[in-house]
């Protein structure tokens, strides 16, 4: 019996539209003189993040003593060593890698765009993340959309996710399947909302971006102090997909350490390994990186708008299972 399994997930004419895309993108880009560079896929340190898993891999045979080493979930630390370096407004395309993450918009290995704009505000990145979809799309009339978060929900849902107590978001999501065994915090409540009642709808035609996060969720942005505090960050959507998320980054070195700190007390109390931090990147911090504005785009997602794909298998030469 003949076996096709070797061939290719995604369609040749797919292929080749991944090709034009990247071109596109690194034409984009030397047009605006941000450089391209590389940084390291293996890490001796792994992300804090509780919502994130690492893969791992081990190095022997050096003449060094055997190590653990993590695929990186993003580039977004090494890089930031690069700007304290001076490197000035930068750019990588890459492969990251994150466990436990299939379906039909994730997969455990993927392509991501990143990139950091020294001296420029997030708001102001915005504007470049949309003129760079629309290159990327050739899309010139793609128009943009522009949301706070408090305001999505308030639209959607008459809900102030900012204010709203815990009980009432609950309630709000009385009808999403399962919700009544669901034990969470604010931040659950508020992403189930969020992606049950809400992601559908965003970016239907044109480019939606929402911005000025909780607190909560703030990751590795910076929040701005006002009488009710946000993170200064935005997430992109275009057809009910999220594409991008994008930070006006944290610089404070002394915030970052905090930070660092409470994602492992979370990831220990999750019961999950407590896993090395970066302590590079936050010597990085103590020399001083410059105020700046970043952003990580999939790019497998943009090639699913780009080629009408339901599915990111349909986008990839070879997934993991046929790897």
């Amino acid at each position: 019996m003949r076996n096709d399994t070797w061939r290719p997930s995604a369609r040749l004419e797919v292929l080749r539209a991944r090709a034009r895309l990247l071109g596109h993108i690194r034409g984009f880009f030397a047009d605006a003189g941000v450089m391209e560079v590389e940084t390291p896929i293996a890490s001796r340190a792994a992300t804090t993040d509780p919502a994130l898993q690492s893969l791992q891999t081990s190095l022997s045979g050096t003449g060094t003593k055997d190590r653990t080493l993590y695929l990186h979930t993003s580039p977004e630390l090494p890089m930031k060593r690069l700007l304290a370096a001076g490197s000035g407004p930068i750019f990588q395309i890459c492969k990251v890698f994150r466990d436990g993450e299939r379906g039909h918009l994730h997969h455990p290995e993927f392509t991501l765009l990143e990139w950091y704009r020294p001296s420029l505000g997030y708001r102001a990145l915005m504007a470049e993340v949309a003129d760079l979809v629309r290159c990327a799309l050739d899309r010139p009339e793609l128009s943009v959309q522009q949301l706070s978060y408090r305001e999505l929900f308030l639209d959607h849902l008459g809900l102030d996710p900012l204010t709203a107590d815990p009980k009432d978001l609950r309630r709000a999501a009385e009808g999403i399947p399962g919700s009544r065994e669901m034990d969470l915090g604010r931040d659950g409540w508020l992403d189930l909302l969020l992606t049950h009642h809400i992601e559908a709808a965003l970016g239907r035609g044109w480019l939606t971006f929402v911005y000025d996060y909780p607190p909560s969720q703030a990751a590795l942005a910076r929040i701005r102090k006002e009488r009710v505090p946000v993170a200064e960050r935005f997430e992109l959507y275009l057809e009910g997909m999220e594409l991008a998320n994008g930070f006006q980054e944290l610089t404070d070195p002394r915030e970052q350490r905090r930070r660092f700190a409470a994602d492992l007390d979370k990831r220990a109390a999750n019961g999950l390994e407590r896993l090395p931090e970066d302590l590079e990147f936050l010597a990085a911090l103590e020399v001083g990186i410059p105020e700046t504005a970043g952003v990580a785009l999939g790019l497998d997602r943009l090639l699913m708008v780009a080629t009408g794909s339901a599915h990111i298998d349909e986008v990839l030469a070879f997934p993991v299972e046929m790897a």
